[in-house]
Formats: structure tokens, C-alpha cells, sequence
């Protein structure tokens, strides 16, 4: 079975980078992964500090598309594993978030997203679901320890 997730609703809607649900990395509080994800784009940067003050997940996102702020040189080489960091510290430190990903067991996870076919599947279920494997390696990794 296929588990498709997109809005933060459902029981599922806790695997969305916009769930509201807060963990520490880097010293710092995330109110979200979203947060977290968003601005490592402007790493060392005081843009980063202005994201993650970011009144809501959806405006951490519409300042970390912004591209009159200096983009990071390295940000497509390090994206994923910044995803996969914010991903896992987001599961670890909240433990009935990580209840409900081991509850989904084998099951393939896939972000329905109809716009992004990077992180999720796209409008045609044919993108990369790069968000849906790295929630699905995190499982596996929860499932080995």
C-alpha cells in the first residue's frame, strides 16, 4: 500500500514539513522542519535568523524562495542531507510523531504534492518523492535501533 501525505491534516499530516511540531538543531529552536529547511539556504547569513522567526511555516517558505538574498553556493550538493537532518531531529524529539511513522511499517510513503516533483511526486505521480525516501529512511533506521 501507498501512503500519499500533503496538508497537515489526516494522521498522516504530521510527516509534512509544515506540521507544527518543534525540535532543537544547531543550538537553535524550529517551530518547524520547514523552518529548518528553509533557512539553511542562507547559512551564516542573518537571513537565517529571519526565517526561523518565520510567523508560519508557508512564510519561512516564501523567504527561502527569496533570490535577492545570497543563496548559499553549496545548497544543491547539501539540501538533502539538510532535509534528512531536519526530518530525523523532527521524529526524535517528538516521540508520538515517531510512533506514527513506525506504524506505517513497510509501507511506501509518497508527499502528493501537485507542484513539486523534487520533494514530492508532482502533478503526473511521477516525480523523485525525495521527502517520502528520506521519511521512509528515517523509518528504516527508527526500525533497526
Amino acid at each position: 500500500m501507498t501512503i500519499f501525505f500533503y496538508s497537515t491534516k489526516g494522521r498522516y499530516g504530521c510527516f509534512s514539513n509544515f506540521s507544527r511540531h518543534g525540535f532543537e538543531l544547531d543550538g537553535l529552536y524550529w517551530s518547524t522542519s520547514e523552518h529548518y529547511f528553509q533557512a539553511q539556504k542562507f547559512a551564516g547569513t542573518p537571513y537565517l535568523e529571519e526565517v526561523r522567526l518565520a510567523r508560519t511555516p508557508k512564510e519561512a517558505a516564501r523567504l527561502g524562495r527569496r533570490r535577492d538574498w545570497p543563496l548559499r553556493p553549496d545548497w544543491e550538493q547539501v539540501k538533502d542531507d539538510v532535509m534528512r537532518r531536519a526530518v530525523w531531529r523532527k521524529f526524535e524529539a517528538n516521540a508520538d510523531l515517531r510512533e506514527v511513522l513506525l506504524s506505517t511499517a513497510g509501507e511506501e510513503l509518497v508527499e502528493d504534492s501537485p507542484t513539486d516533483d523534487y520533494w514530492g511526486c508532482g502533478a503526473q505521480r511521477t516525480g523523485q518523492n525525495k521527502l517520502g525516501q528520506i521519511l521512509m529512511e528515517v523509518r528504516a533506521r527508527w526500525r533497526s535501533s
